[in-house]
Protein backbone atom coordinates (compact mmCIF):
# COMPACT_ATOMS: atom_id res chain seq x y z
CA UNK A 1 0.00 0.00 0.00
CA UNK A 2 1.36 3.34 -0.67
CA UNK A 3 2.13 6.42 1.30
CA UNK A 4 -0.86 8.33 -0.45
CA UNK A 5 -3.47 5.52 0.06
CA UNK A 6 -2.49 4.45 3.72
CA UNK A 7 -2.73 8.82 4.03
CA UNK A 8 -6.13 8.36 3.11
CA UNK A 9 -7.38 5.52 4.96
CA UNK A 10 -5.89 7.24 8.04
CA UNK A 11 -8.03 10.25 6.89
CA UNK A 12 -11.59 8.82 6.27
CA UNK A 13 -11.26 6.62 9.92
CA UNK A 14 -10.79 10.01 11.98
CA UNK A 15 -13.30 11.76 9.25
CA UNK A 16 -16.02 8.77 10.26
CA UNK A 17 -15.14 9.03 13.72
CA UNK A 18 -15.73 12.66 13.93
CA UNK A 19 -19.25 12.03 11.74
CA UNK A 20 -20.32 9.28 13.87
CA UNK A 21 -21.65 11.25 17.15
CA UNK A 22 -24.42 11.99 16.47
CA UNK A 23 -25.06 16.08 18.23
CA UNK A 24 -27.05 15.75 21.97
CA UNK A 25 -30.06 17.94 20.53
CA UNK A 26 -30.10 16.16 17.55
CA UNK A 27 -30.47 12.86 19.65
CA UNK A 28 -32.79 13.64 21.51
CA UNK A 29 -35.04 15.42 19.35
CA UNK A 30 -35.16 11.66 18.00
CA UNK A 31 -36.15 10.06 20.82
CA UNK A 32 -38.24 12.83 23.12
CA UNK A 33 -41.34 13.84 22.01
CA UNK A 34 -40.95 17.21 23.70
CA UNK A 35 -44.30 17.36 25.18
CA UNK A 36 -41.88 18.11 28.50
CA UNK A 37 -39.70 20.95 28.78
CA UNK A 38 -35.78 20.35 29.05
CA UNK A 39 -33.62 22.13 32.22
CA UNK A 40 -30.21 21.89 32.05
CA UNK A 41 -28.03 21.32 34.32
CA UNK A 42 -26.96 24.65 35.47
CA UNK A 43 -30.47 25.49 35.82
CA UNK A 44 -31.09 22.55 38.09
CA UNK A 45 -28.23 23.08 40.13
CA UNK A 46 -29.54 26.66 40.53
CA UNK A 47 -33.29 25.37 41.21
CA UNK A 48 -32.15 22.94 43.72
CA UNK A 49 -30.14 25.49 45.48
CA UNK A 50 -33.07 28.18 45.68
CA UNK A 51 -35.91 26.06 46.27
CA UNK A 52 -37.61 22.15 46.85
CA UNK A 53 -37.35 20.35 43.90
CA UNK A 54 -37.62 16.10 44.25
CA UNK A 55 -34.82 14.86 42.15
CA UNK A 56 -35.86 11.45 40.24
CA UNK A 57 -33.49 9.08 38.85
CA UNK A 58 -35.07 6.34 35.72
CA UNK A 59 -32.55 4.77 34.99
CA UNK A 60 -31.56 1.05 36.48
CA UNK A 61 -30.48 0.18 39.82
CA UNK A 62 -27.15 -0.74 38.98
CA UNK A 63 -26.53 2.51 37.33
CA UNK A 64 -28.10 4.15 40.63
CA UNK A 65 -25.43 2.74 42.50
CA UNK A 66 -22.54 3.62 40.93
CA UNK A 67 -23.33 7.44 40.65
CA UNK A 68 -26.66 9.24 41.01
CA UNK A 69 -27.38 13.39 41.75
CA UNK A 70 -27.06 14.00 45.07
CA UNK A 71 -30.43 13.79 47.18
CA UNK A 72 -31.93 12.24 43.81
CA UNK A 73 -34.48 9.65 44.48
CA UNK A 74 -34.69 6.48 42.75
CA UNK A 75 -37.53 5.27 40.69
CA UNK A 76 -36.14 3.32 37.60
CA UNK A 77 -37.07 2.46 34.29
CA UNK A 78 -38.47 -0.78 33.34
CA UNK A 79 -40.30 -1.60 36.90
CA UNK A 80 -40.78 2.31 37.24
CA UNK A 81 -44.32 2.68 38.71
CA UNK A 82 -46.21 5.46 38.91
CA UNK A 83 -47.68 5.04 42.42
CA UNK A 84 -44.42 4.64 43.86
CA UNK A 85 -43.84 8.16 43.43
CA UNK A 86 -47.17 9.51 44.26
CA UNK A 87 -46.33 7.56 47.45
CA UNK A 88 -42.95 9.76 47.82
CA UNK A 89 -44.49 12.68 46.24
CA UNK A 90 -48.14 13.80 47.25
CA UNK A 91 -48.26 17.39 45.90
CA UNK A 92 -49.13 16.94 41.72
CA UNK A 93 -47.55 20.20 41.74
CA UNK A 94 -44.45 19.71 43.06
CA UNK A 95 -41.25 20.64 40.87
CA UNK A 96 -40.20 17.63 39.64
CA UNK A 97 -36.82 17.28 38.03
CA UNK A 98 -36.27 13.64 36.17
CA UNK A 99 -32.90 12.03 34.60
CA UNK A 100 -31.28 9.06 33.09
CA UNK A 101 -27.96 8.81 31.74
CA UNK A 102 -28.43 11.44 28.75
CA UNK A 103 -32.27 12.47 28.55
CA UNK A 104 -34.21 9.35 27.04
CA UNK A 105 -35.44 7.29 29.39
CA UNK A 106 -35.91 10.41 31.93
CA UNK A 107 -38.43 12.03 28.78
CA UNK A 108 -40.14 8.28 28.96
CA UNK A 109 -41.00 8.71 32.83
CA UNK A 110 -41.50 12.24 32.86
CA UNK A 111 -44.38 11.42 29.53
CA UNK A 112 -46.00 8.62 32.42
CA UNK A 113 -45.45 11.49 35.67
CA UNK A 114 -47.56 14.20 33.18
CA UNK A 115 -49.99 11.35 32.60
CA UNK A 116 -50.39 11.06 36.18
CA UNK A 117 -51.42 14.58 37.06
CA UNK A 118 -47.95 16.02 37.80
CA UNK A 119 -47.88 19.77 36.03
CA UNK A 120 -44.57 21.04 37.29
CA UNK A 121 -42.16 18.37 35.49
CA UNK A 122 -39.00 18.81 33.54
CA UNK A 123 -36.55 16.88 32.13
CA UNK A 124 -32.64 17.08 32.64
CA UNK A 125 -30.72 17.90 29.30
CA UNK A 126 -27.91 15.51 28.82
CA UNK A 127 -28.81 13.58 31.70
CA UNK A 128 -25.99 12.25 34.02
CA UNK A 129 -23.60 12.68 31.47
CA UNK A 130 -23.92 16.51 30.93
CA UNK A 131 -24.29 16.76 34.69
CA UNK A 132 -20.71 15.47 35.37
CA UNK A 133 -19.52 16.95 31.95
CA UNK A 134 -19.81 20.01 33.32
CA UNK A 135 -18.13 18.86 36.73
CA UNK A 136 -20.79 19.00 38.86
CA UNK A 137 -20.08 16.15 41.51
CA UNK A 138 -21.81 12.14 41.81
CA UNK A 139 -22.42 9.80 44.32
CA UNK A 140 -22.43 6.01 44.91
CA UNK A 141 -24.08 3.38 46.34
CA UNK A 142 -22.83 5.06 50.19
CA UNK A 143 -23.20 8.96 49.18
CA UNK A 144 -19.54 9.41 49.34
CA UNK A 145 -18.78 11.81 46.16
CA UNK A 146 -17.27 9.75 42.76
CA UNK A 147 -16.16 10.02 39.87
CA UNK A 148 -17.44 6.68 38.72
CA UNK A 149 -20.51 7.27 35.88
CA UNK A 150 -22.28 4.27 34.53
CA UNK A 151 -21.70 4.59 31.04
CA UNK A 152 -24.64 2.36 30.29
CA UNK A 153 -22.84 0.94 27.01
CA UNK A 154 -19.97 1.38 24.69
CA UNK A 155 -22.48 3.38 22.02
CA UNK A 156 -24.01 5.65 24.81
CA UNK A 157 -21.09 6.59 26.41
CA UNK A 158 -19.48 8.40 24.03
CA UNK A 159 -21.21 11.85 25.51
CA UNK A 160 -19.72 10.89 28.79
CA UNK A 161 -16.42 13.27 28.64
CA UNK A 162 -15.72 13.38 32.51
CA UNK A 163 -15.45 10.81 35.14
CA UNK A 164 -14.48 7.21 35.07
CA UNK A 165 -16.93 5.24 33.02
CA UNK A 166 -18.13 2.03 34.46
CA UNK A 167 -19.96 -0.93 32.31
CA UNK A 168 -21.30 -3.18 34.74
Amino acid sequence: MSLKHTFLLFFLFNLSSLVAQEPLDKLLSKYNSHSIPYISVEGLKMQSENEEVYILDSREMEEFEVSHLKNSIFVGYHNFSVANVTSKIKDKNAAIVVYCSLGIRSGNISEKLKHAGYTNIQNLYGGIFEWKNKGYSVYDASNKETQKVHAFSKHWSKYLTKGEKVYK
